[in-house]
């Protein structure tokens, strides 16, 4: 690789958010499948659009089309499927954006290294916190039904290990809290830490 080599641009990072009137920064929801993950980051969205902002969301379903289509879902494709939206987000978050990733991203340490990725307090880890008996009877996908069934091996929470964060930005349970709740928690957060205004 010593071919290769990293070329600076003569916009700087803060120049292309300063242009958007916002501060950069990724909010990374983490959960089990059915847990609202992509359904708040949605909302999250297109509340931030209507205000103004300059944002991309990246979701692991639309993700493994593309970008990823060539992984599976071992433990190895699964840090390297986070591996690569992590740098994604980077890209996105150093054109000025707020980048909203919606992932089950069941791994502390693969959360870890994303998070090593940003400058301090640019990396917001959202916990959907919603009971794995809550996302089972949701099963939007019929997805818990297959794994119990045996039909799908390494399932996050049936037969293969969700690690939830520790100390998550914010912490939400879609099974007691409404959309707009999870929404406006969230816009608050990115208020009081100055991302936005």
């Amino acid at each position: 690789m010593s071919n290769i080599v990293w070329h600076h641009h003569k916009i700087t990072r803060a120049e292309r958010a300063a242009n958007k009137k916002q501060k950069p920064c990724l909010l990374w929801f983490t959960g089990l499948s059915g847990s609202g993950k992509s359904t708040i980051a949605n909302a999250l969205d297109v509340a931030l659009h209507e205000r103004g902002y300059h944002t991309f969301l990246l979701d692991g379903d639309n993700v493994r089309h593309a970008l990823c289509k060539d992984l599976g879902f071992s433990d190895d494709d699964r840090v390297e499927n986070i591996r690569r939206i992590g740098e994604v987000s980077k890209l996105f978050a150093d054109a000025g954006l707020i980048v909203l990733s919606a992932f089950i991203s069941p791994f502390t340490s693969d959360r870890r290294l994303v998070r090593n990725l940003f400058p301090a307090g640019e990396f917001i880890e959202v916990f959907m916190d919603t009971p794995l008996d809550t996302c089972e009877e949701r099963d939007p996908k019929g997805l818990y039904e297959k794994a119990r069934a045996g039909e799908i091996k390494d399932f996050t929470g049936v037969d293969s290990p969700y690690e939830a964060p520790e100390r998550p930005e914010v912490r939400l349970d879609t099974a007691t809290m409404t959309i707009d709740e999870c929404v406006n928690a969230l816009i608050d957060f990115l208020v009081n830490s100055e991302l936005i205004r």
